[in-house]
């Protein structure tokens, strides 16, 4: 088949060097009637098959699959390209999977129409779009797969991103009052998928079409504080298309803010981080936009809704029955809770990164948040008041046996002394009552506290406690500022006030009339 090459070699051979066919043909050994085709300017034509290529490996099967593919079957168990290759080559089938393969590819491509857009435009501050991702990070030096959510502004394109270990509901609507605040207003409407969050779908009556939505009450309590509608897409690929914005800003979302793959210590930081990013994209034009993200979004600022006076509470609340071991149990993980203010029944709220433990609307401890299963979250404060009861099970108490391998040496010398002193379990008694300024004091200034008793000679709770007040005065003395005396120089007359000599006779009038 004639080139582009060929084809401009005869013609400049022929109209511009005045070659003959004859010497042309002779040149290039194409034939006369090819040469004489190109010369009479006809345009090229794409190469197409003038009948189907032969397929004697796959022919006789073609019908077979196309007889599986035609099938009535449920939706998520029709015919896979895998399993259609198993059916046909326990049939006799000697060729490749891939061969299958192609062939359903090109049938598709065959029996399906192009998809069609529709241009849409927004009006400032009334839709927002949101979706969920997911992103690889490295976490406390360990790799791990992360949640981000997202929500864009529709008309500004402005957005933002914040990961969590889970799609929980507090997550879900955490994620949510984070991006009101960042948008400083509430869009008028918010797009969604149908996530089990906010909805649940429910199958209607066999002789109805589609599927009726039902809001999570969750959900709804959260929407109803904001003011905001909600809009749920077709279930489906039709649905996203409904939200292509969000979609395409997952992707975004994961090329530009998170590569490289962050490496931050903990949560807070890759939030952190994703925020500082989020900022930098307005200052970013979208293509065939005449102004920056960051513009549009000042102009779209005022239309939005206004945020609530108070937040909303983003948690999951739960009442629960605390164990004989002062624990309550939450997703398969056990919190601790101090013993002396155990109750029979409490309540568990748990936010995106912290779980609290209530009795009414005093709060009793809060922990961070497990999110692995079957763990003990001990707080080794929480049961010193039961160990000064029963110091014999100061050894084997689980909860204060990790905090022991993080203590400072001082810590064992003093416990060493005192049960050298007291041998009979008081030295024990003494060294957790020590323990219990942990509870009012920071950490630094209670290690500092015991090594100065040590070094003092004052190795006891007395001793501590006095250290611990002296550590606590300079502490006091060195934050106090310096009184400025006041500057009297517009005043004279106020000047001499405190440097008067005493007039004694005021006294002695004093003395008379007490008399």
């Amino acid at each position: 088949m004639l080139n582009e090459y060929d084809r401009e070699r005869i013609r400049r051979g022929f109209y511009v060097e005045k070659k003959s066919i004859y010497r042309i043909a002779k040149e290039t050994g194409y034939s006369h009637q090819a040469i004489e085709k190109v010369l009479s300017d006809a345009p090229t034509k794409p190469y197409q098959l003038t009948r189907p290529k032969p397929a004697p490996v796959f022919g006789p099967y073609q019908a077979r699959v196309d007889a599986l593919l035609e099938e009535k079957m449920p939706h998520k168990q029709r015919y896979t390209a895998h399993k259609i290759f198993e059916i046909i080559q326990q049939e006799g089938y000697q060729g490749s999977e891939s061969r299958v393969r192609q062939y359903l590819s090109s049938r598709k491509k065959a029996n399906q129409a192009p998809e069609v857009f529709l241009p849409l435009e927004f009006e400032p501050g009334q839709d927002a779009q949101v979706d969920w991702g997911e992103a690889v990070v490295e976490l406390g030096g360990k790799r791990q797969k992360v949640q981000f959510f997202l929500m864009r502004l529709c008309y500004s394109r402005r957005a933002f991103a914040v990961a969590f270990p889970s799609m929980a509901q507090e997550c879900f609507l955490s994620a949510h009052l984070q991006a009101f605040k960042h948008f400083g207003g509430v869009p008028h409407r918010i797009s969604y998928d149908n996530l089990g969050t906010a909805v649940k779908l429910a199958f209607d009556e066999p002789h109805k079409r589609g599927r009726r939505r039902k809001e999570v009450r969750a959900f709804v309590a959260f929407r109803s504080h904001y003011l905001f509608e909600s809009h749920f897409c077709q279930p489906g690929i039709e649905g996203a298309h409904e939200k292509g914005g969000v979609e395409s800003g997952i992707g975004y979302t994961r090329r530009q803010l998170l590569v490289p793959v962050p490496s931050v210590p903990s949560f807070e930081e890759l939030n952190q981080l994703l925020y500082l990013r989020c900022l930098k994209e307005d200052a970013r034009t979208v293509a065939r936009q005449t102004q920056t993200i960051g513009s549009a979004w000042e102009q779209e600022r005022a239309m939005l809704l206004p945020l609530p006076p108070s937040d909303y509470e983003c948690c999951h609340m739960t009442t629960v029955r605390l164990t004989p071991y002062s624990q309550v149990t939450f997703e398969t993980n056990r919190y601790s809770v101090p013993v002396c203010h155990a109750h029979r029944d409490v309540t568990v709220k748990a936010h995106p990164f912290q779980v609290e433990v209530w009795k009414g609307t005093e709060k009793l401890c809060s922990h961070p948040r497990c999110y692995g299963r079957e763990q003990d979250i001990f707080d080794p404060l929480h049961y010193l008041a039961l160990l000064e009861r029963k110091p014999g099970a100061f050894d084997y108490a689980k909860p204060l046996k990790q905090w022991k391998a993080g203590w400072p040496p001082s810590y064992h010398q003093m416990l060493a002394i005192l049960r050298e002193k007291w041998p009979e379990g008081r030295g024990v008694a003494e060294f957790i009552r020590i323990l219990m300024f942990h509870e009012h004091y920071d950490t630094r200034l209670v290690e500092q506290a015991i090594e100065q008793a040590l070094a003092s000679g004052y190795a006891h709770l007395d001793g501590v406690q006095y250290c611990l007040h002296q550590l606590l005065e300079e502490t006091a003395e060195h934050s106090r500022k310096p009184v400025q005396p006041l500057d009297l120089s517009d005043r004279p007359d106020l000047a001499a006030i405190g440097t008067q000599p005493v007039d004694l006779s005021r006294y002695e009038q004093l003395l008379k009339l007490s008399w």
